[in-house]
């Protein structure tokens, strides 16, 4: 790696360059904080790649230009916050409907509504998992460093194209806007994942015809030579709409169960500190950051605390934290929010473990301080 690649920069800035670097060459948006700075650097940086920029009229048009350029071939992305996340959920839908792979970044700031702006929060969890209607698969993953928000990014497309899905990178202001010195590796050393393209000798070829023991199809993009249908409707292998129950269970099926059946593929975490852990301090995000320093802090206090970080929040990481739950006396959801993944981790560990929570809503972050307090509390 070359020593000039080290480079300081923010968040926002890291995903636009693991963007590029996962080969992104469209980006289609609308400008809104604490997401701005991802628009305005791939308005810089994309034409320097022959790639395109274009600002919508409105989230719901930024989106929806995302998933027209991802049909043409390209690797597409979408930014927004709060607000923004909101109006994109039905061609969320539509995306994970007509598999359609694109990345949709939220970097949570406080809500509801506009809530306080450039504040951070974490209150979008339950949104990536919920917000769109129907049974869909959701992938979801959540960085804690500038340096995981670049490494993450790229995940995020190589998920996406290799399912043909729509992948949320769920970021918060935090991690959005702070700056750390980062190392850009060269894109040799990179695992870059692509699409898998029909044969230009395939004159049967239908969309959404899926091989026997295979979950996804190969997409051709407008303008390779193949017609096909898109809708959000459920539809056959050619794509076009059927009522057949028959055809939207096997449809609706196959679209969890490419998700499900690669849990192992998709979710990933961190772990410190478990060998011995009495109580787990269960954090993601920049919220980790807290958590991490509170749980050294504790050790050095002589307390047997450990650390789970889920790096995939969707989908969750169930099989850990069942594990995770017979083990310890208890586990602490540290998060920036009401209560959100503690429901999930209440729904998994089904009263085996003791639950708790430490939350906030003010527009202020959780400090260290804040989290072993509650580890002295509960231990």
């Amino acid at each position: 790696m070359k020593k000039n690649n080290i480079k300081l920069m923010q968040g926002n800035e890291a995903c636009v360059e693991g963007a590029i670097a996962a080969g992104m060459r469209f980006y289609g948006g609308y400008p809104i904080t604490p997401s701005t700075e991802i628009a305005e650097g791939s308005a810089q940086k994309l034409p320097r790649v022959g790639g395109k920029f274009i600002q919508m009229e409105d989230e719901i048009g930024g989106i929806a230009a995302t998933i027209g350029a991802a049909l043409t071939g390209v690797k597409a992305m979408t930014a927004t916050s709060g607000p923004g996340f909101s109006l994109k959920q039905e061609n969320i839908g539509y995306a994970a409907m007509a598999e359609i792979p694109c990345v949709i970044v939220n970097v949570q700031r406080h809500g509801p509504s506009t809530g306080l702006p450039t504040s951070p929060s974490q209150g979008d969890v339950m949104q990536a998992k919920w917000g769109t209607h129907g049974d869909h698969p959701v992938i979801a993953l959540s960085p804690s460093s500038v340096k995981e928000t670049f490494d993450l990014t790229i995940r995020c497309f190589n998920l996406a194209e290799k399912y043909r899905t729509p992948v949320i990178l769920l970021l918060d202001e935090i991690v959005g806007h702070m700056r750390e010195g980062i190392a850009i590796p060269d894109t040799s050393e990179l695992e870059i994942i692509d699409r898998k393209k029909p044969s230009q000798d395939d004159k049967d070829y239908l969309a959404y015809k899926v091989e026997e023991g295979e979950y996804v199809a190969p997409m051709a993009g407008f303008g390779d030579g193949f017609r096909y249908h898109v809708t959000g409707l459920v539809h056959d292998e050619s794509g076009f709409p059927t009522n057949s129950n028959a055809v939207a269970d096997k449809l609706c099926t196959r679209l969890m169960k490419k998700i499900e059946d690669n849990i192992d593929d998709i979710v990933t975490y961190e772990e410190l500190y478990m060998e011995d852990a009495e109580v787990v301090v269960l954090s993601y995000g920049g919220t980790a950051r807290s958590a991490k320093s509170a749980v050294k802090k504790a050790r050095e206090k002589g307390l047997k605390v450990g650390m789970f970080r889920p790096i995939t929040i969707w989908p969750f990481p169930e099989k850990q934290i069942k594990e995770i739950a017979d083990k310890v006396k208890g586990i602490i959801v540290a998060e920036l929010n009401y209560g959100q993944l503690v429901l999930e981790v209440e729904r998994v560990v089904k009263g085996s473990s003791d639950i708790f929570h430490i939350g906030k809503v003010d527009g202020d972050i959780i400090t260290p301080d804040e989290i072993l307090s509650k580890i002295e509390e509960v231990i």
